[in-house]
């Protein structure tokens, strides 16, 4: 019988266990001892066209690689003019990158590139050790963060849609087209098994998923039949989005400097002055060539960024030389999911780490509004707030009336359609009422008031 390889292995744990990553679980995690971090050599190769300088390509992907727990040992960059479909980067570097793995004894390369399954298996029987692309090190990230139900099926149906094209590609040798005496065997059988088992996990995940969708848009109906505003925060991984929702929300999500330290979306109600009540939303950061895969497993989250009132997004302001490019592909995952024309406030974040002190202004050439802010020491929050309030303010209407006693049945429906800030009781025995309503809720409490004249003139809305 035929050894299974390593990678075999791999996938057909995936298939049972996919949960679990391909690099070691931090200390703490699931109540189980941290493995020893992995020897990683991390390759960058800068190709024509490319987005930004090879250093600072190579810098994310370090932040990438300690973001998975590896531990780096070693790394090699390149220039090409195109790439080679063996080995990616050619057969002198690939020797050259071999001696650098015997030398620092490392168990993984890690390549901030996608490589098809044809280069993953040449460089693997050349290194003589794991060889992991881009894609799979995000899927991996995102493993290790996923807490939720929701979103350790959505990762997991990312990675397996991932692996699938390597299970194929991986065991082609094994297939026979053609049928005949002698041309059937095991291999063909175990490959087509091993189909199955996928396609089935396949169909399990995205009914799962499905359900838990149901469920998602049953939420946001109920959002929008009470109309209440949803404001997400998007921007790129780690620019600080958990740390201004705890701010705003005195919420305590799990925040970090690590890249991808938030996966699951969390809501929380927002209050402000002059300002009916929001709901603040958190959601994943985004990321340079995010996989396709995973921007289509994770679309039901992706869902609360598209159906919001208005995008807080939040980008590091201590990264002068990156955030333009930060805003660009941020604005670009917006257009891909269809949330590219919804209002933006750019809240310039980590001013701390500058020397930029609050402000607020209008954007650059008619551009969106920006607050420069810390969302660490809260300097600026008071802009931002105030910024977010304006927005929402237009709809809400103050009054302030007196109703008789005997129209407990009217204050009643004040009680019901208004928030009430402040009541007193009068000497004849009425109310003395502050309060706060929407204005199309005025428009329904109006001719009440007025048939019990109890609506001031002054008080009466004016029609815009």
């Amino acid at each position: 019988m035929r050894k299974r390889s390593p990678r075999r292995q791999a996938i057909l744990k995936l298939t049972t266990d996919p949960a679990a990553p391909a690099l070691p679980t931090p200390a703490g995690a699931n109540g189980a001892t941290a493995a020893p971090a992995q020897r990683v050599i991390v390759v960058a190769v800068e190709l024509p066209g490319a987005d930004i300088p090879l250093e600072d390509d190579l810098a994310e992907a370090l932040e990438l690689t300690r973001a998975a727990g590896g531990q780096v040992v070693g790394t090699l960059t390149c220039r090409r003019a195109q790439v080679d479909p063996a080995l990616f980067i050619g057969s002198g570097k690939a020797a050259e990158l071999a001696l650098l793995v015997a030398d620092t004894c490392a168990e993984l390369v890690i390549f901030n590139h996608p490589l098809s399954p044809s280069q993953e298996r040449n460089l693997e029987r050349l290194l003589k050790c794991q060889v992991v692309d881009r894609i799979g090190l995000i899927l991996d990230i995102f493993a290790r963060r996923a807490r939720s139900h929701e979103g350790k099926l959505q990762v997991e149906l990312a990675q397996l849609r991932h692996l699938s094209t390597r299970l194929v590609r991986g065991w082609t040798h094994l297939e026979r087209q053609k049928g005949g005496i002698g041309l059937r065997g095991p291999g063909e059988s175990q490959l087509e098994t091993d189909r199955r088992l996928l396609r089935a996990r396949l169909r399990q995940l995205e009914t799962r998923l499905e359900r838990l969708v149901g469920q998602r848009i049953n939420s946001r109906r109920q959002r929008t039949r009470s109309e209440t505003p949803t404001v997400a925060l998007v921007g790129y991984t780690n620019s600080g989005k958990s740390t201004l929702f705890n701010a705003l929300t005195a919420a305590d999500v799990f925040a970090a400097d690590l890249l991808f330290a938030t996966l699951d979306s969390t809501l929380r109600r927002l209050e402000l002055p002059d300002c009916e009540p929001l709901v603040l939303v958190d959601t994943v950061g985004f990321v340079r060539r995010l996989p396709h895969d995973l921007v289509a497993a994770f679309r039901s989250t992706l869902e609360e960024v598209r159906s919001a009132s208005l995008l807080l997004h939040v980008v590091d302001a201590s990264r002068d030389d990156q955030r333009q490019l930060m805003l660009q592909q941020v604005n670009g995952v917006l257009q891909d999911i269809g949330a590219g024309d919804i209002p933006q406030i750019e809240v310039m974040n980590k001013i701390d780490l500058t020397a930029r002190g609050p402000l607020r202004s209008g954007g650059e050439l008619g551009g969106p509004e920006r607050v420069w802010l810390s969302a660490r020491s809260g300097a600026g929050l008071d802009l931002l707030r105030d910024a977010i309030g304006e927005r929402f303010a237009d709809g809400i209407s103050h009054q302030s009336l007196h109703l008789p006693r005997c129209d407990g049945r009217l204050r009643a429906q004040v009680f019901r359609l208004a928030q009430v800030r402040h009541e007193q009781f009068d000497a004849d025995g009425g109310w003395q009422v502050e309060f706060d309503i929407r204005r199309r809720e005025l428009g329904q409490l109006t001719p009440l008031l007025v048939a019990a004249e109890a609506l001031p003139a002054s008080a009466r809305p004016v029609e815009q």
